[in-house]
Parts: structure tokens; C-alpha cells; sequence
């Protein structure tokens, strides 16, 4: 079993920042990539950014500049570090992971946290 826990959601004012956090737990050998998707109501789910083992980094032309992903290794874990926060970047994000569970395996799993509501008024 794989499971991504998620936290770091919230509710913030327009200009402001919020961190996501996202750990990956349970029978893993390997993360490939890492990702962050989000969806709000109404919408489809959309890649926000993604980091692969080796850190290349992809961004969504709506966040770039904005947005930055990382990852520690170590604690199998990404995050999302989120500045100049708008209104429209409101809705719930998704942590996506591809996992190899045992070093003799050959397909990573993917696995999905949960979600984590971002609310950025004004």
C-alpha cells in the first residue's frame, strides 16, 4: 500500500503565499515523478506543476513565475510553494505520484492523495 497525505490547504488573501505539502508513505523503493493537478468546481482536473526524480521541474503557463515545486527525496515528499495567490488559483489540489514499490518490480503505480482546499479571496 501507497498513500499521499496532503496538507497545507487554507484559505488566504489575494498577494498572499501558502505551502503545500505532500508524503508519500508505505511500500516504496522509487518515486519517479511527482505532480500537482487541481480542480475547481465545474472544471477539469489540470496539471499545475510536476518534478521528475532527477528535479526537472514543469510549470502551468497560468502559475508560472508564481508557483514552485520541489521535492525531498529523503522524505519522499513534494511541495508546492504558492506566492502572489489569485482568485482564480482556487480550487482543490491533487497529489499525484508515480511510485515503484519493490526494486524488482519494473511499472510504477500511480497513486492520488486525497486533495487539499485552496480558497484565495478577494
Amino acid at each position: 500500500q501507497v498513500q499521499l497525505v496532503e496538507s497545507g490547504g487554507g484559505l488566504v488573501q489575494a498577494g498572499g503565499s501558502l505551502r503545500l505539502s505532500c508524503a508519500a508513505s508505505g511500500s516504496i523503493f522509487k518515486i519517479n515523478a511527482m505532480r500537482w493537478y487541481r480542480q475547481a468546481p465545474g472544471k477539469q482536473r489540470d496539471v499545475v506543476s510536476s518534478i521528475t526524480s532527477g528535479g526537472s521541474t514543469n510549470y502551468a503557463d497560468s502559475v508560472k513565475g508564481r508557483f514552485t515545486i520541489s521535492r525531498d527525496n529523503a522524505k519522499n515528499t513534494v511541495y508546492l510553494e504558492m506566492n502572489s495567490l489569485k482568485p482564480e488559483d482556487t480550487a482543490v489540489y491533487y497529489c499525484h505520484a508515480d511510485v515503484l514499490r519493490y526494486a524488482w518490480g519494473t511499472t510504477a503505480l500511480t497513486y492520488w492523495g486525497e486533495g487539499t482546499q485552496v480558497t484565495v479571496s478577494s
